[in-house]
């Protein structure tokens, strides 16, 4: 999964933007591929024409300066900055067609997370993937986690992290989460024959996903987790825990195809445990 083109990284110069900074400008010295730093001037609220908007692009170009001040002489590295203007999530959503990875920091947390969060809002419209990074975030966490669903998108997030892992010479782990709501286990609706036949076809489709990987990457360690007792975001938290990078399809086949980003997805980025990827859909 190589590529000559760039990394982009959004900016606000808050602490969570500054840790996405430096886990893109780690990434792309380390993929030999220019890193852009962006920064967005939300202008949508302003009437044209109007003095502020001058002053406010001149600040944007003094922060990504800054931004790209404190990459210099750190890595190897090729930086250009650039400001777009409009709305935040939509003017990432259109520069993410020239990019090979988006990177923005999880933004700052509120009621437990929301679609409204610049992180989410991101990770749902991007045609590329997108990695977001929480403050806290440093290299050195151990393996690559993916979670899968048998859907078409798990199927591709699983090619990304696949990748990932055997080039960072990790090892892999595919979670798929199976949880049976009490309310079905408690009407005696699921019965010990009927829960073990729903699990065996599971495990099949566990099986059938990552088939193709020994033969795509025969020195990778692919570790397979099937878990029954927790919903899959929690599963996903919780195996991801230390790990180096967790990857996430946008959606999954639980799913409304109406919406962009997946409840799974969208719960797992209002817990980062990791640096974490979402790929996009990509209709084959």
């Amino acid at each position: 999964m190589r590529t000559s083109q760039p990394i982009a990284v959004a900016t606000n110069d808050s602490p969570q933007s500054q840790a996405a900074v430096q886990w893109a400008a780690s990434r792309a010295a380390k993929a030999g591929v220019p890193l852009t730093i962006l920064y967005v001037v939300d202008d949508r609220w302003m009437a044209d024409p109007i003095p502020w908007t001058g002053e406010l692009l001149e600040k944007g170009e003094q922060l990504l300066q800054s931004a790209a001040g404190r990459m210099t002489g750190t890595l190897p590295l090729e930086v250009t900055t650039k400001v777009l203007e409009g709305g935040i999530a939509d003017s990432l959503r259109k520069y993410s067609s020239q990019v090979s990875m988006l990177v923005v920091g999880s933004g700052a947390p509120h009621l437990g997370g929301s679609l409204t969060d610049r992180a989410l809002q991101v990770a749902a419209a991007a045609k590329c993937p997108v990695a977001v990074i929480g403050v806290t975030e440093a290299e050195g966490g151990q393996g690559v986690v993916v979670g899968v669903d048998g859907s078409e998108e798990a199927t591709q997030a699983v090619a990304f992290a696949a990748a990932e892992a055997d080039r960072e010479g990790q090892e892999l782990t595919v979670v798929y989460a199976i949880w049976e709501p009490d309310k079905w286990v408690d009407s005696g609706a699921l019965t010990q024959s009927l829960t073990q036949r729903i699990e065996d076809e599971e495990q099949m489709v566990l099986s059938e996903t990552v088939s193709g990987l020994r033969e795509d990457y025969p020195d990778l360690v692919v570790h397979r987790i099937m878990d029954t007792k927790r919903e899959p975001a929690e599963a996903l938290v919780k195996a991801a825990a230390g790990a180096r990078l967790l990857v996430v399809g946008s959606r999954g086949r639980g799913g409304f195809k109406r919406l962009l980003l997946g409840s799974t997805a969208h719960a797992v980025l209002t817990q980062l445990p990791c640096p974490t990827v979402i790929t996009p859909i990509h209709r084959i």
